[in-house]
């Protein structure tokens, strides 16, 4: 791989530059991404131009830059999106019929919570998430969560980085942050109660799949009342094994000779007819003769 000035990577110097916009700044000016690349105007403009010309990042008639829909079709085609997403959706969609409030899912990403699907309802409790939005671990239930399970020297970067401190129920320190972990390993589930707003309160527990490994934190946001967290605990509990179950049945194999494929059948919601048809064309585009759909261009699938 290239390498820069200073022994940094091209590549990383690219992804430095996508790394300037996040859920709250969809749309950014060179100069912004600049400063938050911390990258020179004129090598973040060349970086821009290169990201741009391969459809990463897209240019609007006002001169700003977002992230490209190039980006969102690689995403899409990842199991962690296209699998979990699908698989979990039902799931929390019966929690959030129960709760009325607000219903998320987070994976770990590096030292934050990062949210791949979230349910709300106009009048639920303030919420500090986005779709696609991080959270730094120790702030919210569903980071606990994740940080319980984690290898130590997880913990130990997230101490060392810190976090910010919204509130008076916030977190304050390492020693703190070890005694809510160690109780969210005993409990089973995490609260977080007025961490980034006084008025809400997080519930999550973990959703575990195959061989026992953790695949992400199952939470609700609801209002911080004081009442008990237990009966919102139990309808996450269930969800979560439902998912843990819809995993398992996705990516073990039928018995031990088995080979774990389950297809494009497994990982999608859709009508049986719609699903039929796209088996169909996975098998097409296996066998020596490929029958493409109507619609398929081959010049669209490589500009």
């Amino acid at each position: 791989m290239a390498r820069a000035s200073g022994g940094e990577s091209v590549l990383h110097k690219h992804l430095r530059v996508l790394d300037a916009f996040d859920a709250r700044h969809p749309f950014r000016t060179l100069s912004e991404i600049a400063a938050e690349s911390g990258l020179a105007v004129s090598t973040a403009h060349r970086l821009i131009a290169e990201l741009e010309a391969e459809g990463m990042l897209e240019r609007l008639p006002d001169k700003t830059y977002r992230l490209g829909v190039r980006l969102w079709e690689y995403a899409a085609r990842t199991p962690g999106a296209l699998g979990l997403r699908e698989l979990a959706r039902p799931w929390l969609g019966a929690v959030h019929a129960r709760v009325r409030q607000h219903t998320q899912l987070a994976v770990r990403s590096g030292l934050d919570a990062l949210f791949v699907e979230r349910m709300s309802t106009p009048d639920a409790v303030i919420n500090a998430t986005l779709i696609g939005g991080r959270i730094p671990l120790p702030l919210s239930s569903s980071g606990l969560v994740l940080l319980a399970a984690a290898d130590p020297s997880i913990v130990d970067q997230t101490i060392e980085r810190g976090w910010p401190l919204h509130t008076s129920q916030t977190i304050r320190d390492g020693g703190a942050l070890r005694r809510a972990i160690s109780k969210t390993r005993s409990d089973g589930f995490a609260v977080a109660e007025g961490q980034i707003h006084e008025a809400s309160r997080g519930i999550a527990v973990p959703v575990y799949g195959p061989h026992n490994v953790l695949y992400a934190a199952l939470g609700v946001v609801v209002p911080n009342d004081r009442t008990s967290p237990l009966p919102a605990v139990e309808v996450l509990a269930l969800a979560a094994a439902g998912i843990r179950h819809a995993l398992e049945e996705v990516y073990l194999p039928a018995d031990a000779g088995g080979d774990p494929a389950p297809g494009i059948r497994a990982l999608l919601t859709s009508s049986r007819s719609s699903l039929d048809y796209l088996a169909e064309l996975d098998s097409d585009q296996r066998s020596p003769v490929v029958r493409q759909p109507p619609w398929y261009s081959s010049r669209a699938v490589s500009a």
